[in-house]
């Protein structure tokens, strides 16, 4: 198949929490550092998000020691590019064979809609299964759970993979807030589950085309890895 140079970015729709009152939605510092990365290695992104349409962000990530990180800033007061995610295209109006990658942004909206909606299951496999990239950081790993080959297993199983930690929700004081934990969902799958030493270190695992980066902080790693593997 002939390189299309365009990479799938996908958002969450959820914008909070079902059992306390917490606000989230998509990291926005996840969406850009992939963003600029890929896009100054002359790739173009569309943004699509499970239910299309406008995309919450979660307040947290705009925390102004969060949003100076790696250039978030500046996208931030970037009208253009804020208005890319008011108008984003719902995962079931898009066509496989017009990206080379798919990349599935965190934020904890997704533990919520990613794993739950099965058109995006139903793209992740074909991706995958089609010789194309499937690439995941932090909670995006969310939407690989539910993902199933046509052999009938799951994407995860036997792959070398990882996402954020249950240490990582500790710390982060969500491990009463959220439905599961990603890191014992991966491992019951069959995958084979790692993290960096440190807490929110950076973390990247490559398993040919599958590639996952375990934290907000590893957004911009990934985004190195899947443009040298497409490179």
């Amino acid at each position: 198949m002939p390189p299309t140079n365009r990479i799938l970015v996908i958002v969450t729709s959820v914008g909070e929490y079902r059992t306390v009152g917490y606000r989230t939605g998509l990291w926005l510092g996840e969406l850009t550092h992939f963003y600029d990365v890929a896009e100054a290695a002359g790739f173009e992104l569309t943004i699509a998000s499970v239910d299309g349409g406008p995309v919450p962000i979660d307040p947290e990530s705009l925390a102004h020691n969060v949003l100076g990180d790696l250039g978030t800033d500046k996208r931030y007061a970037d009208r253009e590019f804020m208005d890319k995610l008011r108008h984003t295209i719902g995962v079931a109006q898009v066509e496989v064979d017009d990206y080379d990658a798919i990349y599935l942004t965190g934020g904890h909206g997704v533990m919520f809609d990613f794993h739950q909606s099965e058109a995006l299951e139903t793209l992740v496999a074909r991706f995958y299964e089609t010789g194309r990239i499937v690439s995941a950081v932090c909670h995006g790993p969310c939407g690989l759970l539910e993902v199933t080959l046509s052999n009938g297993d799951p994407l995860v199983k036997g792959k070398n993979v990882t996402g954020f930690s249950w240490r990582e929700e500790e710390l982060a004081q969500r491990a009463e807030a959220v439905p599961y934990s990603l890191e014992d969902r991966l491992k019951e799958l069959g995958a084979t589950y790692s993290t960096a030493e440190q807490p929110f270190a950076t973390h990247v695992v490559e398993d040919t085309r599958l590639i996952t980066g375990q934290n907000p902080g590893s957004a911009k790693a990934v985004a190195e890895a899947v443009v040298r593997r497409l490179g």
